[in-house]
């Protein structure tokens, strides 16, 4: 392909909206074009590097006898309601009506539309198991879409789905995804580090997410330096260490002796940072209570103030997907006051708590009035819990679930996910086969994604420097940048025509730079876009015959004849593929 021919929109600034590198660098070297916020065009080097994953991601699937497919984008209401989760996706789905006002969603996930294929088609166990995947456009309705592709509304992802008759055949196929996406991501050039993660709702029993660290990512993860364990943050496995105490003449005191219960006034204060300053302790001498929805019955959940709570391990430890925060009004009618004020003491509800608040002594709550908060509150004496589970997001100072040592956090992007459904989407939509002795049982189920656009920004996050983007071999949209210094210098034009024309010959796939540009933009326009092996035919060549080759990797340069160039390529790049 000739520079001059294609489209390749560079610009020299960082895009204004953009917040990280592989978004800046995206809009920059002519990937995506922002049509409004949360959806891209792929222009056209963009789409080759889609291309390219997709194709790594299609060979590692095929020879693990993965069948693709393609399930429609537009799905009815009616499947989404048997499922029941037209509810539970809610706001997350875009939804529209044709012209008959029947309801349709634009798919978010394909859960749904697998299963009822699988399950009009497939009846005996002796055509089981199955794995289907596509490779598709999804459409979620993100409240704030941000990072470029990384959380867009619309966005490409595979998809796939297996359908087992027994737990072990589902378990195999589930190790054997893990080490597809493990080869996936090694061959696109990422390290993506397997940890435990929420099935959210999508549901089922495990989880593994494939997560690249990187600064600017959105997840956090949390590992352990001792046993390896590894988890997001909302879902790990942690013991909250155990600070701050008996360095106060407030909150839990300087001593285990308990207090007299002390009503303060509070005016406007609700946040715990807020609460601290005034009554100069650390956060972690508040227990807060919020009230939650779950399964429709308003519960108070405690936690230690400075311990977020965590939705999915809420979700988890009681076993149930009807978990949200409650509206006002209902925290009005359950506390006596407005939100902000709300305390254990007194609430005639379930009280669930948090491992975090065990021993604490003398705390500050609120007081279930307006404006009014209580110091001096003690477990047992003056509140009571229900139960108690880890439902606290891990953070530092945190200690391992497993073995107990402090835990480490750093910052990462979810590229790929892993799920054991079970039979949840089987036993509502009929995807039964019948056994050896003529029974019909429900299937099992395992899912798996990768997000594919996804999968490329984390790739630039990974890899680029000061000048642009350097792409790994095997996916980048070009394998070789030929550089004609001055195309319009006979000598120059014909050597670089020679070799671009025995690359061509050799389906090396290549990019000549034939533009009539200055040297310093050219080379400034290729290190941005990232092709790894550049051809620079240019001022050497006109004193000595040699022309550069030069890594943009590492920046190493090797010289050599004009007429060698092609078979030091091959070699190039049959080495690093």
């Amino acid at each position: 392909m000739r520079w001059s021919k294609y489209f390749i929109p560079t610009l020299k600034e960082d895009p204004k909206e953009a917040e990280i590198i592989s978004h800046k660098l995206m809009i920059r070297a002519g990937l995506i074009h922002k049509l409004a916020g949360g959806l891209y065009t792929y222009l056209p080097l963009g789409l080759r590097v889609i291309e390219n994953v997709s194709r790594i991601i299609r060979e590692e699937l095929n020879k693990r006898n993965a069948i693709e497919l393609q399930m429609p984008i537009l799905q009815p209401r009616e499947i989404w309601e048997k499922s029941g989760r037209w509810e539970i996706m809610g706001p997350l789905m875009m939804r529209l009506k044709n012209r008959e006002e029947r309801e349709f969603v634009l798919g978010p996930t394909h859960e749904e539309i697998i299963t009822d294929i699988v399950a009009s088609n497939i009846r005996s166990y002796k055509d089981l198991p199955k794995n289907f995947y596509q490779i598709q456009t999804k459409v979620r309705d993100e409240i704030r879409p941000r990072f470029g592709v990384i959380r867009a509304k619309e966005f490409i992802m595979k998809d796939g789905y297996s359908f087992h008759t027994t737990d072990e055949s589902a378990n195999e196929e589930y190790k054997s995804m893990y080490e597809a996406y493990s080869a996936i991501f090694r061959r696109c050039g990422l390290d993506a580090k397997p940890i435990e993660a929420d099935t959210g709702v999508m549901g089922g029993s495990n989880s593994h997410e494939f997560t690249v660290l990187a600064p600017s990512g959105e997840d956090t993860i949390v590992e352990c330096t001792k046993c390896g364990y590894a988890a997001n943050s909302e879902l790990a496995v942690r013991k909250a260490k155990d600070i701050g105490r008996g360095t106060s003449d407030v909150g839990r005191g300087m001593s285990d002796a308990e207090k007299s219960l002390e009503e303060i006034d509070t005016p406007n204060m609700k946040k715990v940072d807020d609460l601290a300053a005034f009554f100069k302790c650390g956060a972690d001498n508040f227990i807060k209570t919020l009230i939650y929805k779950i399964n429709e019955e308003p519960v108070a959940v405690l936690a230690r103030g400075d311990v977020d709570i965590s939705e999915p391990k809420l979700r988890r430890a009681l076993k149930t997907l009807n978990v949200e925060l409650t509206d006002e009004a209902t925290i009005e009618k359950v506390t006596g006051a407005p939100v902000g004020f709300a305390g254990p003491v007194g609430l005639k509800i379930r009280i669930i708590a948090d491992e975090s608040i065990q021993g604490m002594k003398n705390s500050i709550t609120g007081a279930n009035k307006k404006d009014k908060h209580i110091k001096n509150v003690n477990l047992g004496r003056d509140f009571n819990v229900t139960e108690y589970h880890d439902i606290g997001v891990a953070k530092e100072g945190d200690l391992c679930g497993k073995c107990g040592v402090e835990i480490k956090l750093s910052h990462g992007v979810e590229v790929g996910q892993v799920f054991k459904l079970g039979t949840k989407y089987s036993e509502k939509l009929g995807a039964n086969y019948l056994d050896e002795k003529g029974q019909s049982n429900p299937m099992i189920m395992g899912c798996y994604g990768i997000g594919v656009s996804r999968t490329v920004a984390a790739i630039i996050e990974c890899n680029n420097d000061k000048n642009g983007i350097i792409w790994p071999i095997e996916v980048a949209p070009f394998k070789v940048l030929i550089t004609a210094v001055n195309y319009d210098d006979l000598k120059i034009k014909e050597a670089v025509d020679k070799i671009y024309g025995e690359m061509i010959k050799e389906n090396i796939e290549v990019l000549l730079d034939d533009r009539n540009e200055t040297a310093g933009i050219k080379f400034k326009d290729g290190d941005l876009i990232g092709i790894p092996v550049k051809v620079i035919v240019g001022k050497k060549f006109l004193e000595s015959g040699l022309v550069e080759i030069k890594s943009r990797k590492d920046g190493s340069v090797q010289a050599i004849k004009s007429e060698e160039v092609a078979e030091r390529i091959k070699t190039i790049l049959s080495a690093k593929t």
